[in-house]
């Protein structure tokens, strides 16, 4: 899906997979950990922000120079020290690190680049909210909402094409329909809140409303919870909550120029997570049993 849009962010991304869990084999980290990706997903995702908001084309990437490879191989190393760390943090509560990683690493690392002068540093670099856009309640189109769902998906891994949306959909569908429903859902349902309190239309076509709500209906949905009728009410609880979370963070981030990355979705799905245990009509799923939502339900009707 990434190399359909761009062959750079394909080669990155793949460069910040390899370096990440080289780093893991290297020291050792638990090897389910490592098998299951994540530590290679974090590394990718540091890997493509890292090219993404220094490239004068955001949608395609610029090929890095010999400093952002450089800088990309610290980066995406630090991140697989940072998942165990997150484990670690949250392991005795039962709370998965998320991408928690990758975005704390993001903005210490895109941060750092506005003191050096030898990687340029793209216009990119900022947040983009509502806060940013002023005029009347734009009027929206079926444009809106294809452009909003499609590249909602396609936001996750910093992809501007709704092609490559509709094929990471695909794809998570060949491992869980229920995943991909839920990434569907979450990414409907925040275009849904963009459209009903008037955001700006570029902002919802871009998918920036989207991946965020999107990552939240899948963790939430079937993933760290059994998705019952109640779990399936919590979920559309926090992609609600998720898009809205999406444009206050740009407001408290703008004044120190960094993106929002997926921070709206950890914030949500770990208070949620968190708060689970308090409700006896759900049912949460330790992050060591995580497998696909069909396999959580199935275990649920046998025992």
């Amino acid at each position: 899906a990434i190399f359909y849009n761009s062959w750079i962010y394909g080669m990155v991304c793949l460069f910040g997979t390899i370096v990440a869990t080289l780093t893991a084999l290297g020291f050792k980290a638990d090897k389910g950990l490592i098998k299951d990706g994540l530590f290679g997903f974090n590394g990718a995702l540091i890997a493509l922000a890292l090219v993404a908001y220094t490239s004068r084309d955001f949608a395609h990437g610029n090929v890095p120079n010999w400093h952002l490879w450089s800088y990309i191989v610290v980066s995406a190393a630090f991140t697989s020290v940072l998942v165990p760390a997150f484990g670690s943090l949250l392991g005795p509560h039962r709370v998965p690190g998320l991408t928690m990683p990758f975005v704390l690493s993001g903005w210490w690392f895109l941060g750092a680049l506005l003191q050096f002068s030898t990687i340029d540093v793209s216009s990119a670099l900022k947040p983009t909210s509502p806060a940013d856009f002023t005029g009347p309640r734009p009027d929206y189109t079926w444009g809106t909402w294809f452009y909003g769902i499609t590249n909602g998906i396609a936001e996750i891994f910093f992809q501007d094409d709704w092609v490559s949306g509709v094929i990471i959909l695909v794809g998570i569908a060949i491992n869980s329909r229920i995943g991909a429903g839920m990434a569907l859902l979450g990414s409907t349902l925040a275009v849904g809140v963009a459209v009903i309190y008037g955001a700006h239309d570029d902002a919802i076509r871009d998918g920036l409303f989207g991946y965020n709500a999107a990552l939240t209906a899948m963790a939430l949905g079937g993933l760290f919870l059994v998705l019952n009728w109640s779990g399936f009410l919590y979920t559309i609880l926090g992609v609600l909550v998720t898009a809205r979370v999406w444009a206050s963070m740009g407001i408290f981030l703008e004044p120190t120029g960094m993106p929002v990355l997926t921070s709206a979705f950890v914030f949500v799905a770990w208070t949620m997570l968190l708060a689970a245990r308090g409700f006896t009509s759900l049912t949460p799923i330790a992050p060591t049993e995580a497998t696909r939502p069909e396999d959580h339900l199935s275990r649920r009707r046998d025992g």
